[in-house]
């Protein structure tokens, strides 16, 4: 895609985060972002003022409340960024959730909650994008992931679950869209100092610590740096990309 000014992107979870960090990464290189979250009205006003701000010839980025965990709120969010961008050039399904609970204490509820945040809405939006994508010409889909797709760790069996379907429905869907110029991959962060995992730094330091130590980087990520990991999949002149998981968590799953 090279050059992506005057493109469009619609980015989930875009209030904060490695969502807030890729949506002004895109409002710098000149795209129209649709920021979609639940729930974070001020923080989403936030966000979109920086993006006018680092984007000032742009007057079509807009944002929207939307709870993925819904049943149709994933098709009701890209018919609506759709409606406000007039088409969806790159998709980011970035939004989530996370419980923490050792293997045998999850409950239902909390399975189909995150089933539905973190693959359900993912699998929609996808569909819901095709059509605009492909009356395009083509178009890119990132979706993030995490490291715990590919590795175990306690207390995250559900997690990891959820993320790993997401990787390989990466892939199967880079093989069947493919033929219609539909770059279809994902990042895989590993730990990054979020606002969420700051504050679980805060609440259990020696939890943490034990976490940084599986780190050979012995550090957190930042969220500016997935985002680069995000811009380089939607900006590449590399159409030969496709299906590939870029795991970027500063060697967290080598050893």
């Amino acid at each position: 895609m090279g050059n992506i000014k005057n493109k469009t992107a619609l980015i989930t979870g875009s209030s904060r985060g490695i969502g807030r960090a890729t949506a002004l990464a895109f409002a710098k290189a000149g795209v129209s972002v649709y920021l979609a979250a639940d729930g974070t009205t001020d923080e989403l006003k936030t966000c979109l003022e920086q993006c006018r701000a680092a984007n000032p010839d742009d007057e079509k980025s807009d944002f929207g409340l939307f709870n993925l965990a819904e049943p149709n709120a994933a098709q009701r969010m890209v018919e609506t960024a759709l409606a406000q961008l007039g088409g969806i050039d790159i998709l980011v399904n970035n939004a989530a959730v996370r419980n923490r609970r050792p293997f045998g204490e999850f409950t239902t509820a909390e399975f189909d909650e995150m089933i539905a945040v973190n693959l359900r809405a993912p699998f929609f939006a996808c569909q819901a994008v095709l059509p605009a994508m492909r009356a395009a010409g083509g178009g890119r889909i990132i979706n993030v992931a995490s490291q715990l797709g590919l590795v175990a760790y306690k207390y995250s069996a559900l997690y990891a679950l959820s993320k790993a379907a997401l990787i390989n429905l990466t892939k199967s869907m880079a093989y069947e869209l493919a033929t219609s110029n539909i770059q279809v991959n994902a990042v895989s962060p590993g730990p990054i100092a979020t606002e969420y995992n700051l504050k679980r730094m805060a609440d259990d330091p020696t939890l943490q610590a034990q976490r940084v130590a599986y780190v050979p980087a012995q550090r957190y990520g930042k969220p500016e740096e997935i985002a680069e990991a995000i811009i380089f999949l939607a900006t590449s002149e590399g159409s030969y990309i496709q299906g590939h998981n870029l795991v970027v968590d500063g060697g967290y799953v080598i050893h």
